[in-house]
C-alpha cells in the first residue's frame, strides 16, 4: 500500500500517522520524490483503508500489487546506492568481490587477497563453512578460516564476504563480517533469512539453483522484513537440462531484477559456468548488460584447490579480466 500524503502536509501529523501505523505492526517507509509518499509493508491484513483514510493529512491510497514491498521499486523508485566499509555498491558503482572458494590457509588466502586488491577488486571473497554435495568433501575450516579471513583484511583492508550455514554462527557473524552470503542453497531458509536480516547488516543473496526471480525476490523481502536494507542480489545460474556448463548463467536476470527492484545485482560467472576459462566471457557480458558488480574466485594455485579449482582463475587472469571489463563499462557509458 502506497499512501499519498496532501502538498501541505505538516511535519506533526505525519509522525502521528506514522506511529499509528506503526502501532498496528505496519513497516512504514518513506518514498522519494516531489510529492510527499509513504510505503507500507508487513501484514497489512488487519488494516482497512477506512484506517488510514480518517487521517487527515492522506490525499490518497494506491494498493500495490506486487508481494515484494521493499525490495521493489514501488516505494523505491531510485537504485539503491550503499556504502559498505567505504565502498559504493549500486547506482552506477561497479563493486567485484574475489577470492577463493573456500579459505585453505594463511599463506593462501593472504597471498589471494593481495593479488585481487593490486587488481582492483573492492571486497574479498572466502568461504569459510562450505555447504558441499557429498559429505566426504572439503567443507571449510570453520571459525578458523574466519579467522584468516579477518587477518587478511587487516593487511588488505578489503571488506569480507563470507556464507552463514548456521543460525550457530549469527553472533560471531554478527561481529566479524563486513556482508553476510546467503547461498543458494538457504535462499528459501526462511528462518534463517529473517535472523540474518535482524543483523542490519550488509547481505549478498545468491538466487538458488530453481528458484524463480520472484522466488528470489520474496527471498529479499524476508531478509528486509527482518531488518536489514542494504541487500545484494546474486545470479550465480541456474540448474537446467545443459550439461556442457555447471548451471546456466541467466544474464536476462540483470534488465528483470532492475526493473523490478532497486536492489543491485551481482554476477557470479564462477559458479555459473564452473570453468575457468568461461569465466572471463561471462564477466564481460554481465559488466555489458548492466550489472553491478562481479563475484569472482581466484586462487593462486587452482590445481592444488580444495574447493572448486576448475572454475577458479589465477590472478593473472583475474586482472586480465578487470582491466577488460573497465573498458566494457566504458564504452557502454559513453
Amino acid at each position: 500500500m502506497i499512501i499519498i500524503l496532501k502538498q501541505n502536509v505538516q511535519p506533526e501529523d505525519t509522525v502521528t500517522l506514522r506511529q499509528a501505523l506503526s502501532r498496528r505492526g505496519v513497516v512504514v517507509q518513506d518514498i522519494a520524490g516531489d510529492t510527499p509518499m509513504l510505503g507500507l509493508a508487513g501484514d497489512l491484513s488487519e488494516l482497512s483503508e477506512d484506517d488510514v483514510a480518517r487521517h487527515g493529512c492522506v490525499d490518497k491510497i494506491v494498493r500495490v500489487r506486487e508481494p515484494y514491498k521493499l525490495a521493489g521499486r514501488s516505494f523505491h523508485p531510485e537504485d539503491s546506492v550503499f556504502d559498505i566499509s567505504g565502498r559504493l555498491v549500486g547506482g552506477g558503482n561497479f563493486a567485484v568481490i574475489a577470492g577463493p572458494c573456500s579459505v585453505e590457509s594463511e599463506e593462501q588466502i593472504l597471498s589471494v587477497a593481495r593479488d585481487v586488491k593490486g587488481a582492483g577488486a573492492n571486497f574479498l571473497r572466502g568461504g569459510a563453512f562450505k555447504p558441499r554435495t557429498s559429505p566426504y568433501a572439503f567443507s571449510g575450516l570453520g571459525l578458523d578460516g574466519l579467522e584468516l579471513l579477518k587477518l587478511a583484511r587487516g593487511k588488505t583492508g578489503l571488506p569480507i564476504v563470507t556464507e552463514i550455514m548456521s543460525p550457530e554462527y549469527l553472533d560471531q557473524f554478527a561481529e566479524d563480517v563486513d556482508v553476510i552470503q546467503i547461498g543458494a542453497r538457504n535462499m528459501q531458509n526462511f528462518t534463517l533469512l529473517r535472523q540474518v536480516g535482524a543483523l542490519k547488516k550488509p547481505v549478498l543473496l545468491k538466487r538458488g539453483l530453481s528458484s524463480t526471480l520472484d522466488e528470489l525476490l520474496m527471498a529479499a523481502e524476508h531478509v528486509m522484513a527482518g531488518g536489514a536494507r542494504e541487500i545484494m542480489l546474486c545470479e550465480r545460474g541456474i540448474r537446467t537440462f545443459e550439461t556442457a556448463t555447471r548451471n546456466t548463467l541467466d544474464l536476462s536476470a540483470v534488465p528483470v531484477l532492475k526493473a523490478r527492484s532497486h536492489l543491485p545485482v551481482i554476477i557470479d560467472p564462477s559458479h555459473a559456468t564452473g570453468f575457468w576459462h568461461l569465466v572471463e566471457p561471462m564477466a564481460l557480458a554481465a559488466a555489458a548488460c548492466g550489472a553491478d558488480g562481479l563475484i569472482i574466485e581466484v586462487h593462486n594455485h587452482p590445481e592444488a584447490a580444495l574447493c572448486d579449482g576448475a572454475q577458479s582463475v589465477t590472478p593473472q587472469v583475474f586482472r586480465r579480466i578487470m582491466g577488460k571489463v573497465e573498458r566494457i563499462r566504458e564504452a557502454i557509458a559513453s
